[in-house]
């Protein structure tokens, strides 16, 4: 197999023309590669710059989860920090979980950013949502947000050959001139749901709110841990 590693946007296009299956860390290819055979070539982004951002409103999907620090909003960093063993996390890249995993772990911390991702194919760079990115499955260059008031994040410990483990993301958003708004998303089994309520008539009312949406229909632990963090993160945002 031969490993290109192309060092601009051009010249990753050039490769997806040339037929380069993408890959990152390759944590989870590699099991698949050695089971059903290898490609006659295989790329990284790992030299591509735009792949590599890490800053407070954006991040490559080369990094590595270990990179993923105090940049970028507590819920990202958390969820980040959360994944796999140190191995693991030097190795993993976050355009591979997103994309490549089916736990998809920074998925709900993404989605209460209201993250757009950018993308690449054969035709060049665009950007997109995440709905498409998890839906299509492109080769993700970037995710791209606005700073959140604050973030919150929990992900209960994980049983032994269990299901996925729950994990809870919440952010407020408080654009200028509009009311300020609770983003929630929370990972049961494989499915993220995803809601999103004004949060400025107190802790109980949003509670109401989330009670009327699907969020409200979670099992009872779930629907406690729900509770505990939208409380939390609206008490600091009030603080």
């Amino acid at each position: 197999m031969l490993l290109r590693l192309p060092t601009s946007v051009s010249e990753a296009q050039q490769c997806l023309s040339e037929g380069a299956i993408p890959v990152g860390g390759a944590t989870l290819q590699w099991a698949v590669w050695q089971r059903d055979g290898f490609p006659e070539q295989a790329m990284s982004l790992r030299e591509v710059p735009e792949a590599n951002v890490l800053s407070a409103e954006a991040l490559g999907a080369a990094v590595p989860l270990h990179r993923v620090d105090d940049r970028v909003p507590e819920v990202l960093r958390r969820a980040a920090g959360g994944i796999g063993t140190g191995a693991v996390r030097r190795s993993a890249t976050v355009g591979g979980n997103i994309v490549g995993s089916t736990l998809r772990c920074l998925l709900p911390a993404a989605v209460v950013l209201d993250a757009r991702a950018v993308v690449l194919d054969v035709e060049g760079p665009f950007e997109t949502d995440l709905a498409e990115l998890t839906a299509k499955r492109p080769l993700l260059l970037s995710l791209r947000w606005r700073t959140p008031q604050a973030s919150g994040y929990r992900k209960l410990a994980e049983a032994p050959g269990g299901p996925p483990p729950l994990v809870v993301a919440t952010a407020v958003h408080a654009p200028e001139g509009a009311r300020p708004r609770l983003r929630i998303a929370v990972r049961d089994g494989y499915e993220v749901l995803a809601e999103s309520v004004e949060c400025d008539t107190g802790v109980a009312s949003v509670l109401d709110a989330l009670a009327g949406t699907a969020i409200g229909a979670l099992p009872a632990e779930a629907r406690e841990v729900v509770r505990e963090q939208v409380t939390e993160l609206l008490a600091r945002t009030a603080a």
